[in-house]
């Protein structure tokens, strides 16, 4: 059988195995308004699986609605992701842009840094001049030594001309000056904005690949969330079926329990060649030639031949519910008890599968009959003990021709099977 995903499931399973409590169902002696009032029960208990599935429906729209989300979430952050990448290899090629330009301004410094420094000489010449000649009075010397007026006007324009280069060259050394500034202060904050703007832009594809990276996280909790959800309705859906079967096995248990009160009122005579009538006609017809275990005394007898190759207990790390009897060939499968069967259909875990309820001197048990071939009695047979109700298979999730067989002691509850050894002979 599947494993549960929630509590909710094993507690649906274990008050289907105590809806009958400490009172077993006696189909030969039981009154019928108890009879009535355990169906009750199990009705009650399939309203409340079928609310269970409902809901474990509900979940699994909702998860799914949550799954559209973040999937259209991710869709959003990847155009974002992809919008901002575009933009870093646009500023980055902006910044080499950048950085190209500022290669050029930093030629463009060096030819302004040379003119300033050899200004700096030259106007270092003139002071050293001015300092070792006077300064202004050399002028007037040149001024004074004049030959003729012509050669005075020609003096003082010549003057003039040196004065004003000086000056001029004190201009340009500032200006120069100022503009080496500016080319630097510029260059520093071009180059400033730009890396600021590239690390910017990083950083926030980072934090879009983070947030990418949570939602597919989510995503794939989210599946997984559904998936058990899905697996949980699927264990609710068979124990409805199974509350189904059990609700038709006591109808038909009431059915039998008023036959029986019907030929009590008889004479005890007619009663008991009712009753051996009835005997005699139950036993019904097998639905395979192949030879069937041999029946032993007691209650119990074996429920099909061959070897024991896996018994009750832990294997591979899991819990093994029951006993596997594996042999070859067409090998016919019986009915471990006198009883009622009350399920016999296909099982995706079980295959071929049917279950049988016993009244063995006032207990009532449960036998499970796993990965038949073919199953050969219908729900509501009444069979005997040892009569063939199916053949060994390989159905449902089997590794190998071989029965799966288990017991339970009551009705049958997810995960309550005892170990059939000691009880069953095996």
């Amino acid at each position: 059988m599947r494993q549960s995903v929630k509590m909710l499931t094993i507690a649906a399973a274990v008050g289907m195995g105590t809806i009958l409590g400490g009172h077993p169902l006696k189909t030969n002696a039981e009154s019928v308004p108890s009879l009535k009032e355990k169906q009750s029960n199990i009705q009650e208990q399939r309203s409340g699986v079928n609310s269970n599935i409902n809901d474990a429906q509900g979940q699994i729209n909702e998860l799914q609605n949550q799954q559209a989300n973040a999937k259209s979430e991710m869709q959003q952050i990847d155009l974002a992701i992809a919008t901002t990448t575009k933009e870093i290899e646009a500023k980055t090629a902006k910044l080499n842009e950048t950085k190209a330009e500022i290669a050029k301004l930093q030629d463009e410094i060096k030819v302004i840094a040379d003119r300033i420094e050899k200004r700096n000489l030259l106007l270092k010449d003139r002071i050293r001049s001015y300092q070792e000649t006077g300064g202004v009075v050399n002028y007037l010397d040149v001024l004074m030594g004049a030959t003729s007026f012509s050669d005075f006007v020609d003096r003082a324009n010549a003057v003039a001309t040196i004065m004003q280069a000086d000056q001029e060259i004190l201009k340009q050394q500032e200006t120069d000056k100022q503009a080496l500034q500016d080319k630097e202060n510029q260059v520093e904050k071009d180059l400033a904005n730009i890396e600021k703007m590239v690390a910017d832009l990083q950083k926030m594809n980072q934090q879009l690949s983070a947030q990418r990276a949570e939602k597919d996280k989510l995503l794939a909790q989210l599946a997984q969330q559904e998936g058990e959800v899905k697996e949980y309705m699927m264990d609710l859906q068979e124990q409805e079926q199974i509350l189904a079967a059990q609700e038709n096995a006591i109808q038909k248990a009431i059915q039998l329990e008023q036959e029986r009160q019907a030929a009590a009122a008889k004479a005890a005579a007619e009663a008991a060649a009712a009753a051996k009538a009835a005997a005699a006609s139950s036993g019904g017809s097998s639905v395979s030639a192949a030879p069937a275990p041999a029946v032993s005394s007691g209650s119990f007898t074996r429920p099909a031949a061959g070897s024991i190759t896996s018994t009750y207990g832990v294997r591979g790390g899991t819990m093994h519910w029951g006993v596997d009897i594996a042999q070859a060939g067409t090998v016919p499968v019986v009915a471990a008890a006198d009883g009622v069967v009350y399920v016999s259909h296909y099982s995706s875990s079980y295959g071929n599968v049917v279950y049988i309820l016993h009244n063995i001197n006032g207990q009532m048990y449960t036998t499970v009959y796993a990965h038949m071939r073919s199953a050969g009695v219908p729900e509501g047979t009444v069979v005997k003990k040892g009569q063939q109700i199916g053949i060994m298979g390989n159905t449902g999730d089997s590794r190998g021709q071989h029965l799966h067989f288990e017991l339970y002691r009551g009705k049958w509850a997810f995960h309550t099977a005892i170990n059939p050894m000691g009880i069953v002979p095996l």
